[in-house]
């Protein structure tokens, strides 16, 4: 369907770029060459991909999803080029991550440290911290995130499908009894922290929607401590499925509802606009992949 990989290029460096004039300057090619170039791969695919306007440039969803890929596409084409002639080429430098802190322990480091013991010209500068990061202004590679931004003019990859679950310990189970329906957690304490406030939003197995109300003597603006009073049976959490997947396992925490969760909150990967990733990044998400997948692949309660 593609037979001008020139015109896939194109059509990433218009996103980029922000226009197709803009485009036209970085490449150093007139305005209709760019737009006949478009309207080609558009007529190729049988798809309208960028929906234009006298004052900006949106992508169509066929447009993004085409987008998302062909940033991959051509990262592998440039690199086969590279490799006929230079030879295999060997990832390297510096590799820095940010992710939110429960997310990091479990996972995201455990990927770091297998890519410096399998690669060893790359090394990782891994940020954990629960706030958002600015992922140009801090220097950062790849930001991994629970929950997609809705607009944040960076490249978006999701890792892995996830939701919100509500677990507790088996000894505050035993003491309280385990919830049978959703109205039930409103007789329960529930561990509230930033981000999941006093109300909680359950979709069951049919669509249907209930709306809780958490009441807690416990709050905190950190995940990780509300997460430490769930283990210490302190009462119910509503937490990621990817945090709370290691205690799952060692049966350090029981899931309850286990019909009902959250709306998605995917685990997605940030990183810049640009025609190529460098291979220690691309390495570092597909690694990311692999991991999240063999422990579940978003299914709570998985085994891998």
């Amino acid at each position: 369907m593609l037979d001008d990989i020139t015109e896939l290029r194109t059509f990433v460096r218009i996103v980029g770029a922000g226009s197709l004039s803009a485009a036209g300057r970085e490449m150093g090619l007139a305005l209709s060459v760019v737009s006949k170039r478009l309207a080609m791969l558009e007529r190729r695919t049988d798809m309208r991909l960028i929906a234009r306007s006298t004052r900006h440039l949106a992508l169509t969803e066929e447009g993004q999803a085409l987008y998302d890929r062909a940033q991959r596409i051509l990262a592998e084409v440039d690199e086969a080029e590279i490799v006929l002639t230079h030879g295999r080429v060997e990832p390297q430098g510096v590799l820095r991550v940010s992710a939110p802190v429960a997310l990091g322990r479990a996972h995201v480091s455990p990927v770091c440290r297998d890519l410096v013991r399998a690669h060893p010209k790359v090394s990782v500068d891994l940020t954990l911290t629960d706030r958002l990061v600015e992922l140009i202004d801090e220097g950062m590679d790849v930001v991994v995130r629970i929950g997609a931004p809705k607009d944040s003019g960076l490249v978006m990859r999701k890792l892995v499908d996830n939701h919100r679950i509500v677990v507790g310990a088996p000894d505050y189970l035993e003491r309280r009894g385990t919830p049978m329906a959703p109205a039930e957690l409103e007789d329960h304490d529930c561990l509230q922290y930033r981000g999941v406030g006093t109300r909680w939003r359950l979709v069951g197995p049919t669509g249907e929607v209930a709306e809780i109300r958490a009441a807690s003597r416990l709050r905190s603006d950190n995940g990780e401590v509300a997460h430490d009073w769930a283990l210490a049976g302190c009462g119910l959490i509503l937490k990621s499925w990817v945090d709370v997947e290691p205690d799952l396992r060692a049966r350090r925490l029981v899931q309850v509802l286990p019909e009902w969760r959250s709306d998605p909150a995917p685990v997605c990967a940030l990183f810049p606009t640009g025609r190529q990733l460098p291979t220690r990044v691309r390495l570092f998400l597909d690694a990311m992949v692999d991991r999240l997948s063999r422990f579940g692949g978003g299914q709570p309660g998985s085994e891998p």
